[in-house]
């Protein structure tokens, strides 16, 4: 019998700005870990090697520091660092990410190899203003132009990708992304003695902390205080608002947890009060440990995991009142915690291998005019 041949995708480049802590980043670096350890290379460009996320960097994965996390080095960066490498397919982490995917594809031509990006992030955006909601529509229009595969982790995604990208069904995958692991030895944040709400993610504008804030306020119990983990741009901010409604002793904001799930499942529920979201893994991993939810509709996704109010409550993004009802409602004593629910994505890197290399075999990007 003749021995299996070698696969075609046998190195893969992948880049990010940061290890400052995002769930971008942390998926990214669990997709690596599982290709590595299929026997693939992988090269990993990052803008600044510095952060919590770079105790994650799975061994055997070969790392370029750029030189600074700027949005723009690490877009200049990118078509030298190709040509340098010489990948067999280069993968975008995230739609955050896809304007380097079109310089690189622009200044290789048709030597550049596939390129595939997974849908991170909503492309529907209630946030926008008019304008800069027709300049993204428009900038969307032209992903089928350079991208050659896009990865969405739900039908539901799916279907947006399709529709705002114009993208051909042929041309897109689901694969959810790979579940969480919990991290041996991971140190736990301070946390409160009595019962509390838990927040997870960065402290930007798309999360709306402060909603979640206010709604602490205008709890029918005052004994239940409110931890968010991550870190970011919002900070100073948000201990602001926490100082003028007289919070001090029931927020906490410990920054960045090297593992997270050990907190969620001491959380008396879990908030997502984003304006816009791609797929929440918060959400998965709440309810995977039992853990009730409580999320803004920020994403067609959301309703693909909290599939019955027996999990969580979905509520409108401006509904301030509805949000106090529904943290109320998970709040009182005694409620009855959801059954766990397994995470999707056992697979996942496999399932991106098997893509990659029918992309690679291919051979050949067919742009869409």
């Amino acid at each position: 019998m003749s021995a299996a041949p070698p696969p075609n995708a046998r190195h893969i480049l992948t880049y990010a700005q940061s290890w400052r802590g995002g769930g971008v980043e942390r998926v990214q670096l669990r997709l690596a870990r599982g290709w590595i350890a299929a026997g693939r290379r992988v090269t990993l460009a990052i803008g600044d090697p510095s952060g919590p996320l770079a105790t994650e960097l799975p061994d055997g994965v070969a790392v370029i520091a750029t030189g600074s996390a700027d949005y723009r080095q690490l877009l200049g960066a990118m078509p030298a660092l190709v040509d340098r490498t010489k990948p067999d397919l280069i993968f975008c982490p995230g739609n955050h990410y896809t304007s380097i995917a079109a310089w690189i594809r622009v200044r290789r031509g048709g030597a550049c190899p596939p390129i595939v990006a997974k849908v991170s992030n909503a492309l529907v955006r209630p946030d926008q203003s008019f304008l800069v909601a027709e300049g993204y529509r428009r900038w969307l229009r032209l992903h089928p132009r350079f991208i050659t595969h896009v990865v969405a982790m739900t039908p539901a995604m799916a279907t947006e990708a399709a529709a705002a990208m114009a993208m051909p069904a042929e041309r897109i995958s689901i694969i959810a992304n790979p579940p969480a692991r919990a991290i041996v030895g991971a140190a736990l944040p301070d946390l409160p003695q009595g019962r509390f709400i838990l927040g997870v993610g960065r402290l930007v504008p798309q999360k709306r902390w402060d909603r979640l804030i206010d709604a602490l306020a205008r709890l029918a119990d005052p004994a239940i205080n409110l931890v968010i983990l991550g870190e970011g741009e919002e900070r100073a901010a948000l201990e602001a608002q926490i100082a003028s409604l007289g919070l001090g002793d029931r927020v906490r904001l410990p920054g960045h947890a090297a593992d997270p799930l050990p907190v969620i499942g001491r959380a008396a529920l879990v908030a997502l009060v984003s304006d816009f979201e791609g797929v929440p893994g918060v959400l998965r991993e709440a309810l995977a440990l039992g853990t009730p939810v409580v999320a803004t509709e920020s994403s067609v996704a959301v309703r693909e995991i909290v599939t019955g109010p027996a999990l969580g409550t979905i509520i409108p993004a401006d509904d301030a009142a509805a949000l106090v009802g529904a943290l109320d409602h998970w709040l009182v004593p005694g409620r009855i915690r959801p059954a766990p629910v397994p995470q999707p994505g056992e697979n996942a890197s496999d399932a991106y291998l098997a893509l990659f290399d029918r992309l690679v075999e291919r051979a050949v990007f067919r742009p869409s005019t």
